[in-house]
């Protein structure tokens, strides 16, 4: 199997200080900062991680590649499992800060986990507050063979159709790397299109509406027009959104395609070819006959990737959706061809 999301953790921001040049260990030092403040998962969260994840030398879950190798790497035969660090540089409002935060993070997980374990391979942590500097970060890394995609998270301050994220798409297709949109950040504005949820649960479940306007936002303004080899995954945010979403927005599309001259074919047709979704959480139905049904409603079954999400805890058995009786053709494309299609492999 191919995992297309493994959380590994940062254990704390002073591990980062040995990879951070003098002057900002100097400015941490100084000004008491303390990391970034995204809080995607509460750490007394049930769902934040499987229990038995933890390192017993204490720290975050997802911060020790032993219980990686012992829990999921061994014990699902994993063949490549792609991480998907969550540190939100992105939440840093210094921008000089938290370029040298994403050089740093990476640095780590080259040395600490790719150059450790040959079955991993990585995502690039990039500071997007500005683009230039994303690029920069893309350039350091974009021909090293452990990474395989630019992760972003899915709230972002500017819809990621707006031609501001250009500069990162270019570098990305250039390095033949895919972008990642990642549940979660913390852009500083609400999660939900009427306001600040009152409870985490409001912003969990709503972050699937976060994911829909991402996907409205790049088909119709035309980023997979401008940058036709663009591919990008949707990772932990649900799929069974998807066919509606389809539906809607190609109806609209027809009576409204005098708005977006540029994009020429149904929306539909773009996110088959440009767009993936990883299985968890998986928001499906119990029944092998419902679960078969979304995946021809969406006309396609290139879509879906398998994906663990460690060490968060959505359910005992991650596997789930491999074991659930689907066709075995369309099995064996969850589990591994769609990934090793989609990231090159």
């Amino acid at each position: 199997m191919i995992d297309c999301d493994i959380h590994n953790e940062v254990p704390s921001l002073q591990t980062l200080v040995a990879y951070l040049p003098d002057f900002w260990q100097d400015y941490i030092a100084e000004s008491a900062f303390v990391g970034p403040d995204a809080n995607d998962y509460p750490a007394g969260a049930a769902i934040t991680a499987r229990p038995d994840a933890k390192p017993a030398t204490g720290g975050p879950a997802g911060a020790d590649i032993g219980l990686l190798r012992q829990q999921l790497l061994d014990a699902l035969d994993i063949e490549v499992g792609i991480l998907n660090c969550a540190y939100r540089v992105s939440s840093v409002h210094h921008p000089d800060l938290a370029a040298a935060l994403a050089t740093a993070v990476n640095q780590w997980q080259v040395e600490q986990w790719l150059d450790a374990e040959p079955r991993l391979r990585a995502s690039i942590v990039v500071a997007s507050q500005l683009p230039d500097i994303a690029v920069a970060e893309i350039e350091r890394w974009g021909g090293h063979p452990g990474f395989v995609q630019v992760i972003l998270p899915v709230r972002s301050h500017t819809p990621y159709g707006s031609r501001l994220w250009d500069p990162i798409y270019a570098a990305a297709t250039k390095h033949d790397l895919a972008v990642g949109i990642h549940y979660g950040g913390a852009p500083g504005h609400p999660s939900t299109p009427s306001g600040w949820p009152s409870t985490y649960i409001e912003e969990y479940a709503g972050m699937a509406q976060v994911f829909q306007s991402q996907v409205i936002s790049l088909i119709t303004e035309g980023a997979f027009d401008r940058f036709p080899t663009l591919r990008v995954a949707l990772i932990e945010g649900g799929f069974t959104w998807m066919p509606s979403l389809m539906w809607r927005i190609d109806k609209e599309w027809k009576g409204l395609r005098h708005n977006i001259p540029w994009v020429r074919r149904p929306p539909s047709d773009y996110m088959r070819e440009h767009i993936r979704l990883t299985t968890a959480p998986l928001d499906a139905p119990p029944t092998q006959d419902e679960l078969a049904q979304i995946i021809e409603q969406m006309d396609s079954d290139e879509m879906l990737m398998f994906g663990s999400d460690y060490p968060h805890w959505h359910a005992d058995e991650p596997t789930a959706i491999l074991h659930s009786g689907l066709d075995a053709n369309i099995v064996r494309k969850i589990g591994t061809e769609n990934a090793r299609e989609f990231y090159r492999l």
